[in-house]
């Protein structure tokens, strides 16, 4: 089977594989590596947390489990422009530095294996933990508490004032939404460092996934436009059309597409 394959089989077992279909995703874009290489890694990486961790009663673990992680050197990465390298989970654990998702998604497996309960939270901008129950949730990168105040200051640190916090902004991330956003960072990172047929496999795992947006559609024609595709690029712009529920955004659409060279039969 091919990584995509194995990273879709992933999702279909019983609980979802999750973390075994990302290290496929990184299995795609580095064909030298197998998810099976960063056993030894997880293991060094398991036993120095467990043999850290204070005695305490597993549903009080998940937030010295993520310190002890910080200070093991897993770190927010400030790369400026951001790679690639700092969304695929392989290189995180390798090189302790990406971004939240990845350190987040390695801490849930940490956290799973040694029976902590420990969840994602698909918050805008910055994917966020919590214990199941909690009244607060976790940030991946350094454990701290974040309740609602420094959520909505979260939010405007990086939206500006006008983004209220919402209650779908809390919500528990379902494994097929950690995949697809862990897909569009790395379309967006591929893209932005011009490798666009790498962000273009990432936009198709996106669809293949499911639930894809107007969003979804519109990203990957503009990288069908870079890459003078215009049939495939229009496949794309009438999808999103059809998703699309903002008026201005149709209209600039339907002109886009009117723009665009008429569709061959064949």
């Amino acid at each position: 089977m091919t990584p995509r394959q194995h990273c879709l089989r992933c999702l279909q077992r019983t609980p979802p594989a999750v973390f075994e279909a990302a290290l496929w995703i990184g299995a795609e874009h580095d064909p030298a590596f197998l998810p099976a290489h960063i056993n030894d890694d997880m293991d060094h990486l398991l036993h120095d947390i467990s043999v850290a961790l204070p005695a305490l009663p597993a549903a009080e673990l998940a937030q010295p489990l993520l310190r002890e992680m910080s200070h093991l050197g897993f770190q927010r990465d400030e790369w400026n422009p951001p790679k690639a390298e700092s969304a695929l989970l392989h290189r995180i654990i390798q090189r302790r530095r990406g971004q939240p998702l990845g350190i987040a998604l390695i801490a849930m497996e940490i956290a799973r294996r040694l029976n902590i309960e420990l969840e994602g939270v698909n918050f805008p901008g910055h994917f966020l933990l919590r214990v199941p129950g909690a009244d607060h949730v976790l940030d991946p990168c350094n454990g701290r508490r974040l309740y609602p105040k420094d959520c909505r200051e979260l939010l405007v640190r990086q939206f500006g004032p006008d983004m209220p916090l919402r209650a779908e902004h809390m919500m528990r991330a379902s494994p097929l939404s950690l995949l697809q956003r862990m897909s569009r960072n790395l379309r967006h990172l591929h893209q932005i460092n011009d490798d666009f047929l790498a962000s273009l496999m990432d936009a198709n795992r996106i669809m293949e996934l499911g639930q894809a947006t107007s969003s979804d559609h519109m990203a990957r024609a503009s990288l069908y436009q870079t890459l003078d595709c215009p049939q495939a690029e229009r496949f794309d712009l009438e999808h999103a059309l059809l998703l699309s529920e903002d008026p201005l955004q149709r209209l600039r659409l339907t002109e886009r597409l009117s723009q665009l060279p008429a569709s061959r039969l064949h």
